[in-house]
């Protein structure tokens, strides 16, 4: 049995769903986009519109997750963390074996 909850919403709206931290939105879309999307969802790609968007936005996230992670390591200065590791590991011929 799944754990549920009813959430109260600030407009004063409750809907009841899992803890599993869903919420319900509204989103407005262009049309060719939604025929798009309902063409994967009668080819069984998806289970239905909600699961599209919300893999769609997931796989989003995790490209911007991504290129921040780029970002940051672009940051780095290459001579200065070769020489920090060169410290590390000073004196040793080798790396250590697992």
């Amino acid at each position: 049995m799944t754990d549920t909850a009813i959430v109260a919403r600030p407009t004063g709206m409750t809907y009841h769903h899992t803890i599993m931290g869903r919420a319900k939105i509204a989103i407005t879309i262009d049309e060719k986009a939604l025929t798009e999307i309902d063409r994967l969802v009668s080819e069984g790609l998806f289970a239905n519109r909600s699961k599209a968007f919300e893999s769609a936005v997931q796989e989003r996230l995790a490209r911007l997750n991504g290129s921040r992670l780029a970002r940051e390591c672009a940051k780095l200065d290459k001579s200065e963390e070769q020489a920090m590791a060169d410290e590390v590991y000073a004196g040793e011929s080798e790396w250590p074996e697992y």
